[in-house]
């Protein structure tokens, strides 16, 4: 198979898997969402990798619908990070060290803490990946990654930080972290600066980047579930991006940011 042919493989089968996470989110999907995502697939080699790029926002349904996680559900997350292993030390922060791989391993500690949260760190049916063998129980079967995407003050230096442009994009790569059950400096980093949140997400939906600008506006939605002031209202920007085509990826995000937005204090 060719390297193209194997991608678009991979993020078709990604989309497959947003796709039952949004059904099942809307309550049309059945159960085992995850597990049957990798019995059904053609290719259970893509659908596993499909878990890694879906990550944490593939416990939707568990988290806002009241779906029952079974234990399939569990082997398959704990089979594609077999498969598709995460370093065993985790990336430096950029700029100390390259952002791709250090994101990823943000959306890594994500998935196997919401995991966690879910098996009760049960060893028998989630290995640890990547941790501490002597960490007790409880602890994230990834390692946390160390510090947050860190925000140029406006009269810093600017070697500082990232400008609200770029930081603002960055943070919607992390938009999986945006769910209840998270927490760490990433969300502090989202607490600390609604208003370029805010900026980000106007300026995506100026240039009609309705993904990134859905991926952050899910920062905008849980920080207003939390009760933190934003300086823009989240709730018609979210009903105008979900006017928006763009595939069962943008659509989840959307619902997500919904589901946020529908709960108080969740």
């Amino acid at each position: 198979m060719s390297p193209d042919r194997s991608e678009a493989t991979y993020v078709g089968s990604a989309a497959d898997l947003a796709l039952r996470a949004l059904d099942a989110l809307r309550g049309i999907e059945g159960t085992a969402t995850i597990a049957e995502h990798v019995e059904k697939a053609d290719d259970p080699r893509a659908a596993l990798a499909a878990i890694r790029i879906v990550g944490a926002d593939a416990f939707a349904p568990y988290l806002f619908a009241g779906a029952m996680f079974h234990p399939q559900d569990a082997v398959a997350v704990s089979q594609s990070f077999e498969v598709f292993p995460p370093p065993v030390s985790t990336p430096d922060p950029p700029p100390a060290g390259p952002a791709e791989p250090w994101i990823v391993a943000w959306r890594d500690w994500a998935t196997t803490t919401l995991l966690d949260r879910f098996t009760g760190a049960d060893p028998s049916v989630v290995p640890r990946h990547g941790a501490d063998p002597d960490l007790d129980a409880g602890t994230a079967l990834v390692q946390r990654p160390a510090g947050a995407p860190e925000l140029t003050e406006a009269d810093a230096d600017a070697d500082a930080g990232t400008p609200w442009q770029a930081w603002s994009v960055r943070m919607g790569q992390l938009s999986p972290l945006a769910l209840p059950g998270l927490d760490g400096p990433v969300h502090d980093a989202a607490r600390a600066a609604p208003l370029p949140l805010a900026q980000g997400a106007t300026r995506a939906v100026l240039r009609r980047d309705f993904a990134t600008a859905a991926r952050i506006t899910r920062w905008l939605a849980l920080l207003a579930a939390e009760g933190v002031h934003v300086p823009l209202d989240p709730v018609p920007l979210v009903d105008y991006l979900g006017l928006h085509g763009g595939g069962a990826r943008l659509a989840l995000d959307v619902a997500i940011s919904r589901r946020l937005l529908a709960q108080e204090g969740a």
